[in-house]
């Protein structure tokens, strides 16, 4: 794993890189956790002091943009975080939760082992690019419906219908059916989020958007 940072308890690398497929009890997603509030503060900061023009809403789809499942694993893939994590099956969707999951669990565990400036610093080297590529602030899939919905349908939103989740409690799956403007789409995901976005992404596609 390519990171600038040499942990002092080495426990927590480990565990950090194990992944819950692995083992049910000894694994990363405590770590995840704590690796989630540490990076969304940090890219918040690093938003506020590179964007001083921008309003909230910019702030909060950069943001967004930036903590995502995708973005993550894309970090992930470039510091060759698979080469040293050990999971069980990742297939299809799977592949870029679990190494999100990972990414944000390795982010906690150097929280823990030298406190938030270390975490925030290493946050910052491996974030500060796509931070600043992103000129005009990203809407996400959800947002960009909504706004074509409005647009086209005097004032209409798009209906979501959420699934009971399915799967084991500590892995549920989700499934959503997004409607508008005659047309409807699936999505599935790790999350209930995750699943909304997805049904967006796939009803944008149909609707050529």
């Amino acid at each position: 794993m390519k990171i600038n940072y040499e942990f002092k308890n080495k426990d927590l690398l480990e565990l950090a890189l194990t992944q819950s497929g692995i083992n049910s009890h000894h694994n990363n997603e405590r770590l995840e956790f704590i690796g989630d509030r540490v990076l969304g503060l940090s890219v918040a900061a690093l938003l506020y002091e590179m964007y001083p023009n921008d309003a909230e809403g910019d702030l909060a789809r950069r943001h967004a943009f930036l903590v995502s499942t995708e973005t993550l694993a894309n970090v992930a893939k470039e510091i060759e975080l698979e080469k040293s994590l050990r999971h069980g099956h990742m297939t299809g969707g799977k592949i870029n939760h679990v190494l999100a999951n990972a990414m944000e669990a390795v982010l906690g565990a150097i929280f823990l082992d030298s406190g938030f400036e270390s975490a925030r610093k290493i946050i910052v080297e491996l974030w500060r690019t796509m931070a600043e590529s992103e000129i005009t602030a990203p809407k996400d899939a959800k947002t960009t419906l909504q706004e074509y919905v409005q647009k086209l349908d005097k004032g209409a939103l798009p209906k979501y219908e959420y699934d009971e989740p399915t799967g084991a409690s500590h892995n549920p799956t989700f499934k959503v059916t997004v409607r508008a403007l005659g047309k409807s789409a699936v999505g599935v995901g790790t999350s209930k989020k995750a699943a909304g976005l997805n049904a967006a992404e796939e009803l944008l596609k149909i609707l050529a958007i």
